[in-house]
């Protein structure tokens, strides 16, 4: 993440630490999420090619856009600005990303069975109701704060945390394991 001035007490430091961690929470999750459609995405439509490049530009200007938001250095209104943009850049990739697992969910292109089907249709939607409530925190001032921390960024928080919780408490899918015993035992099967 950028940064624009020296910090200046250990508490800087913390607080730095903290904003550049929750951008790289935001990043890592959305490659994550990516690179899990891409590998059942076999298919390079005119599309797909597009999402992928504003999808890259949109995740490329996330440390911008936050740190311009959560700078002391910027003016209250110039933090303001910066934190919309970086919720409808927010919004944009969970969107992308929404609209990848609906292509991958439509019965019709046989991309995959219908237990991953039924997956991506709720990551799918997921992702769609994560998009929503991430733009409607542009309801929210950025001005108000709860202990001390702007409640947009706070709402902010809720894709990782849902994201993570459904990664953890998913059971196992039966076509990623037997993909996965395919994989380890080699194409011989030995």
């Amino acid at each position: 993440m950028i940064t624009n001035s020296q910090s200046s007490s250990t508490g800087d430091i913390n607080k730095n630490i903290l904003q550049f961690l929750f951008v790289f929470l935001i990043l890592i999750t959305s490659w994550i999420i990516y690179t899990s459609d891409m590998s059942v995405l076999p298919i390079e439509t005119r599309l797909v090619t597009l999402l992928n490049v504003v999808l890259l530009m949109l995740v490329a200007i996330f440390p911008y856009l936050f740190d311009q938001a959560v700078s002391a250095l910027n003016s209250s209104s110039v933090q303001n600005y910066a934190s919309i943009l970086f919720t409808g850049d927010y919004t944009g990739t969970l969107v992308i990303m929404s609209v990848f697992a609906h292509i991958i969910a439509q019965e019709e292109e046989h991309l995959v069975d219908g237990e991953i089907m039924i997956r991506f249709r709720r990551a799918r939607n997921r992702l769609g109701v994560l998009a929503v409530v991430v733009l409607l925190s542009l309801a929210v001032p950025w001005d108000w704060l709860f202990l001390g921390v702007q409640i947009r960024l706070l709402i902010w928080i809720i894709p990782i945390i849902s994201f993570w919780i459904n990664r953890v408490t998913r059971p196992p899918s039966r076509y990623l394991e037997a993909k996965r015993q395919v994989g380890s035992t080699g194409p011989a099967g030995t």
